[in-house]
């Protein structure tokens, strides 16, 4: 996989941006991106040092509008929730370094 694609973005909800407070950010990653890709990703293309990294899957959810039709209203996605070093600066997607 290429570590230049796994990091996709950050994911902006209230409770992402308190964490932010703590030195944890959220972020949406590939599908099959593992822990060690985006700790890896992360050092390489960011200069940033990772103490956990925590992952989950967000499942789609579906509505049925009749007649046979399905309407997505969330798509499925993949967040992990990472917690930096404390002498690591904060990170910023927009700095991407390669």
């Amino acid at each position: 996989m290429d570590p230049s694609r796994i990091i996709l973005g950050s994911v902006t909800t209230e409770k992402a941006e308190r964490l932010k407070l703590a030195r944890t950010y959220v972020l949406r990653v590939d599908q099959s991106a593992s822990k060690i890709d985006v700790k890896n990703a992360l050092s390489k293309y960011y200069g940033i040092e990772v103490t956990s990294i925590r992952s989950h899957r967000v499942r789609p959810k579906s509505r049925n509008m009749g007649l046979g039709r399905d309407m997505e209203k969330r798509h499925r996605s993949k967040r992990m929730i990472v917690t930096l070093d404390a002498k690591s600066p904060p990170l910023d997607l927009m700095k991407f370094s390669s």
